[in-house]
């Protein structure tokens, strides 16, 4: 899967699961303050994560993980481990 594909992926699952409005979706918005995810959210975004993708992740995962840039960078670097 190409890089964008995942990222497409990645705002699709965002927009319908979450209700976030496309130009929402820039690189560097903070996953917590400007898309308001909270940690509930996360747990569905594991979820998401693992049924879209085909890897498990660990909360570990999501210390590093700030901006929206982050999260697509750690998506693409584990789908490509696969």
């Amino acid at each position: 899967m190409e890089n964008q594909e995942i990222i497409n992926k990645v705002n699709d699952f965002l927009i319908d699961e979450f209700e976030l409005e496309e130009d929402q979706l820039i690189p560097s918005a903070s996953l917590k303050e400007t898309l308001e995810i909270d940690s509930l959210d996360y747990v569905d975004l594991v979820v998401i994560i693992e049924k879209n993708f085909g890897f498990k992740v660990k909360g570990e995962d999501f210390a590093n993980i700030k901006s929206l840039q982050d999260f697509y960078d750690y998506i693409i670097k584990r789908a490509q481990e696969n």
